[in-house]
């Protein structure tokens, strides 16, 4: 008999034992500038046919433990709220990144913790410590294995995440909070043919799932439903079924950074891995008189890019946003073309271009093993550009912006909030969710800042007919 903990126990212990006073002001101003750039993704994706799916479906239903569904007053279960909203942050494909062996959208943690903090009236102290647990928790799991290569898809480490930050703001104990792991995740392990082919709606929808059944799992065990044993180790596992074995490394705390501070706040809204390759094609631009003069394009990058976002088929032939935002070579054209990269690019007229469409059949993708070795540190992209005349551009970029070794300005962030939230809300209501996220260790609770995101009838009316102009 041993009474070493197993993997989830270690979790757990972690979960229940972190304080807001662990953790240093450095993570505390990361986990605002996060949560100010997921309300602007939200607001960037309020009109797309995902998220008004999504946001139909919560509308439906009501709770005596409510949540909000945000940009609109009403208030769901908190399980279908963190689906309805994890739709909005993830949909533009615009939220944060990590990259290690299985890269990952932490972000998207914010779905679950912000549909229990609401009704658990937790203040923002108390938000800002799940935020930080469910980005370690990911993020230590991506360092640990990739599932992709067997598989897959990465949200399948969000099942823990979730579960966790949830149950902590739920107040579990630590034998509930190894229940709520064993609840989430032995039943949902998501298939990595989410991003493989046509991208569908799926690819922005996996993690909001995996967000609703981290919430329901806490909820269950809370009312102390018991959950499988040995979700890691056991017989028939994770290990032996999803990932094969690893070692999670000592969690953040103590000395320990946390991996909040290693996490990227994208730039462009488009695939993390094209973010250096965008970089490189838009500073290439202006040495460009016309893009017929190229000939040839050759995006060198590294086996991940190239497996991800650079190796099938659909790449060079989307006929969906989601394939588009998912396809290297397609970003880079874009790019060339308009000399910049805007949700816009991946609109229906972009995917049907002529001019964008023969550029792509002139790209390819080719793997370079010496990028490799800058990878995942980095993120390197090379560009080069073979011209009619027989002249050769070439750029690479390594450190996109916002990357950590080159990461976003508080004023960077704020001026990528004001451009998808001041289409959607009033100005004055903008400014003051900027005051509110900057100052959110000093909020006594978050429903009265998830009400500033109501998105009101005119604008809604303003944006169909900026729709139906187009």
């Amino acid at each position: 008999m041993t009474n070493k903990q197993n993997l989830a126990e270690r979790f757990s212990a972690y979960a229940a034992g972190l304080r807001y006073e662990d953790l240093p002001a450095v993570t505390v101003h990361e986990v605002k500038r996060r949560l100010l750039d997921t309300f602007g993704c939200a607001m960037g994706a309020w009109n797309s046919e995902p998220a008004a799916i999504a946001r139909r479906l919560a509308l439906r239903t009501s709770s005596t433990f409510p949540a909000t569904v945000i940009g609109t007053k009403h208030r769901t279960s908190p399980e279908t709220a963190a689906f309805a909203n994890g739709v909005l942050f993830r949909y533009l494909d615009y939220n944060d990144t990590y990259l290690s062996k299985e890269p990952a959208h932490p972000s998207d943690n914010f779905a679950a913790v912000l549909a229990v903090a609401e009704p658990m009236n937790a203040r923002g102290k108390e938000i800002i410590t799940a935020a930080t647990l469910a980005y370690e928790i990911q993020c230590r799991l991506c360092d640990a294995a990739s599932i992709r290569s067997r598989g897959w898809d990465h949200v399948t480490y969000g099942s823990f995440s979730t579960s966790l930050a949830a149950g902590k703001l739920l107040g579990l104990d630590e034998v509930q909070l190894t229940h709520a792991q064993g609840l989430a995740g032995v039943p949902n392990n998501a298939m990595r043919q989410t991003r493989v082919g046509q991208l569908s709606h799926w690819k922005g929808c996996a993690f909001a799932n995996a967000s609703r059944n981290g919430v329901f799992a806490a909820l269950l065990a809370q009312d102390g439903m018991t959950g499988a044993s040995d979700v890691f180790e056991g017989e028939m596992g994770f290990w032996k079924e999803v990932s094969g074995p690893f070692e999670v490394a000592e969690m953040g705390g103590q000395g320990v950074p946390f991996m909040i501070d290693r996490t990227y706040i994208k730039f462009y809204p488009a695939e993390y891995h094209s973010q250096s390759a965008i970089d490189a094609a838009l500073q290439l631009r202006p040495t460009l008189s016309d893009t017929e003069a190229i000939k040839k394009i050759t995006i060198y990058s590294f086996d991940a890019a190239v497996e991800i976002i650079g190796s099938e088929p659909e790449k060079w032939h989307p006929t969906t946003r989601e394939t588009a935002d998912h396809s290297l070579p397609y970003c880079v054209v874009a790019a060339l073309i308009d000399g910049k990269i805007t949700q816009d690019s991946f609109d229906s007229a972009h995917l049907n271009d002529p001019k964008l469409l023969a550029l792509l059949a002139k790209s390819t993708v080719e793997a370079d093993a010496k990028l490799n070795l800058r990878y995942p540190e980095g993120i390197p992209n090379r560009v080069t550009i073979l011209l009619q005349d027989g002249q050769t551009l070439e750029k690479e970029v390594i450190f996109p912006r916002g990357h950590a070794n080159n990461p976003m300005s508080d004023q960077e962030v704020e001026a990528k909030f004001r451009s998808q939230a001041e289409p959607m809300l009033a100005p004055e209501r903008v400014s003051e969710i900027i005051d509110r996220c900057w100052n959110l260790d000093q909020q006594t609770s978050i429903q009265s800042l998830l009400a500033l995101l109501e998105v009101s009838e005119d604008k809604i009316a303003q944006q169909e007919a900026g729709t139906a102009k187009q």
